[in-house]
């Protein structure tokens, strides 16, 4: 027999990204907190009690917590794999941040420990699911826009080194304008026109060291090991196509957009990085843009968590789930073969198309009482 009520948090990982997170799991009333954790129990303890959660510790005390049912795994890129797989062996179902692991390997055995077990996977980006993207996919396909054809996407920044006071894990594997940003592009893109078939880029370095800006260490260099500028083009199953720029290299800061040229209009989603914004649509012959306002629907960071504990208690799939998010992680590690190679490199694993949100869902809704 399922259990009832709300369902089990255990944040593993006190980071800079866990403020925003609990902000919010200790704000939906479907999920409860119930300790968090880090490597560094001392910071950990201090999370916690800014969030008033009573219990904190380190990695094994949230995986052996026995009102756990989802590990929140907040923790550097290069450990998501290795702290998802202890919590899969504890019985406990996952929800990491992104990227889902660092290539193919490592990913897919994660896919398959998981399977075996019974347990699920669930990745950010969650941000698909706001209402933003969630009504533009509405509009879509709803025809407003007539077939999908192709797409254009921009991401560029002077990079995150200004604000983020420990800035170097986002310059080196697993990280960079691709790995740390792309994900969000890709999933709407993926979400949009199906999974992604083929891809080719280019890619550049300009700096060999940066300088952190903000925060204690402000001042201190460190190296970058990835591009920082990615210019990349795929192609999706049915043919449509899409061009997109991920850069750390801008002086001048561009919001992030993707844009969907369709055979009857063309629709500007909002900054696919964020849950709500308008959209603005474009019909075919003209030059004017009519703006559209979403719907206010109170949702951020840990929204595709809440999404996976309802479906936990409800029986069914997920949306954000671990199959998604391999498949973008396995296009990202494609582009970066293209970079490196010249060559196209085909994309083999492939990712549904989960079904779109209802209109009423309401993250600040009790419904498992």
């Amino acid at each position: 027999m399922s259990k009832q009520g709300p369902v089990g948090v255990g944040i593993i990982g006190a980071g800079v990204i866990s403020k925003e997170y609990l902000t919010n799991l200790t704000s939906f009333p479907d999920v409860k907190v119930h300790i968090v954790a880090d490597l560094f129990e001392e910071v950990a303890a201090a999370r916690a009690a800014e969030f008033g959660i009573s219990e904190s510790g380190g990695v094994d005390a949230a995986l052996n917590h026995p009102d756990v049912e989802i590990i929140v795994n907040l923790t550097i890129p290069a450990a998501h794999v290795e702290v998802a797989t202890a919590a899969v062996n504890a019985g406990k179902h996952v929800w990491s941040e992104k990227p889902f692991s660092l290539d193919r390997e490592s990913g897919l055995g994660l896919l398959k420990t998981a399977a075996a077990a019974g347990i699920r996977l669930g990745c950010a980006p969650d941000t698909f699911l706001g209402s933003g993207l969630q009504t533009a996919r509405r509009m879509i396909e709803n025809g407003d826009i007539g077939t999908p054809l192709t797409a254009l996407t921009l991401m560029q920044s002077p990079g995150p080194e200004s604000w983020h006071p420990n800035p170097a894990f986002l310059f080196q594997e697993g990280a960079g304008p691709l790995f740390d940003i792309g994900p969000y592009y890709l999933t709407a893109l993926v979400q949009t026109f199906g999974s992604i078939r083929k891809v080719g880029a280019f890619g550049s370095r300009a700096k060999e060291l940066r300088t952190i800006g903000s925060g204690p260490r402000a001042g201190e260099e460190f190296a970058v090991t990835v591009p920082t500028h990615v210019s990349a083009i795929a192609q999706f199953e049915g043919g449509a196509s899409s061009q997109s720029i991920f850069s750390f290299e801008s002086p001048y800061p561009r919001p992030g957009f993707v844009e969907i040229t369709g055979s009857e209009a063309t629709i500007a989603f909002p900054d696919p990085n964020m849950f709500d914004g308008d959209i603005r649509i474009c019909a075919t012959g003209s030059t004017d843009w009519t703006t559209i306002p979403t719907p206010s629907v109170p949702g951020t960071r840990g929204t595709g968590v809440l999404e996976m504990a309802r479906a936990i208690r409800e029986e069914r799939p997920h949306r954000a789930q671990g199959e998604l998010a391999y498949h973008v992680l396995d296009a990202m590690a494609s582009i970066s073969e293209s970079m490196e190679t010249g060559n196209f490199v085909t994309v083999d694993s492939s990712a549904a198309r989960v079904p779109a949100l209802p209109e009423d869902w309401d993250p600040t809704a009790l419904t498992l009482a």
